[in-house]
């Protein structure tokens, strides 16, 4: 007797990390299938605004809202700058919903209490530090973020310059190193970085949300 799978929808921001995260689906939820939304606007205009609005935040839950009416019995959202607004749209959701960076979050608390928060994007760096704030107060755990914002490099990967934003994102990283227990990549995007400056970041821990995030959903729909 064969089992349909079960629909997981995942909603994102940024069409390059669609397929990334698709792999990471057929490898942690083998028995679900996984559906992708697409809205670039709602980063664009997080970025725009400078900060998540009221209305971003009701056109999030809308798609939320639509993912469920279509059929998904889970939905995660993939971008961190949205993880207050999944938050509001957790008491309008019927099924289980997920912001992606909670699994790096717990991960990182559990690996030190000096944790360095490295964004390029302040809209992504304010959620995700107060992410790991809650959840070390949740886990009674000591706590000292250091944060860091890389400058333009946002910027330059908007513009196809991917060498400029991975070179910026690693001097960054690089700095941090003499301060931090842990690393925290604020934002999937920026772990193309990793590979010019692991030498000098040695057996420092630095995360980032993807795998650590469908792992945790994992985990969490099991039970």
């Amino acid at each position: 007797m064969t089992t349909d799978p079960r629909n997981l929808a995942m909603i994102h921001t940024v069409a390059g990390l669609i397929d990334p995260f698709k792999s990471l689906a057929r490898q942690h939820l083998p028995g679900w299938s996984a559906v992708n939304m697409l809205d670039e606007s709602l980063l664009g205009d997080t970025i725009r605004d400078g900060r998540l609005t009221t209305q971003t935040t009701r056109r999030l839950a809308a798609m939320v809202c639509s993912a469920v009416d279509g059929g998904a019995q889970a939905v995660v959202v993939t971008c961190s700058s949205l993880g207050p607004a999944v938050e509001a749209a957790r008491p309008l959701c019927p099924v289980p919903l997920f912001r992606i960076d909670e699994g790096m979050a717990q991960e990182a608390v559990r690996l030190g209490g000096r944790i360095g928060v490295l964004a390029t994007l302040a809209t992504t760096l304010d959620p995700t530090s107060a992410l790991i704030a809650r959840t070390a107060a949740n886990q009674g755990r000591p706590l000292t973020q250091i944060r860091r914002l890389a400058e333009g490099a946002f910027a330059r990967l908007g513009a196809g310059d991917t060498d400029g934003h991975d070179r910026l994102v690693a001097q960054e990283l690089i700095a941090l190193a003499s301060e931090a227990e842990v690393i925290v990549l604020a934002q999937a995007s920026m772990a193309r970085a990793l590979t010019s400056v692991q030498d000098h970041l040695g057996s420092l821990p630095v995360l980032t949300s993807p795998a650590l995030g469908m792992a945790h959903i994992a985990k969490a729909l099991a039970q």
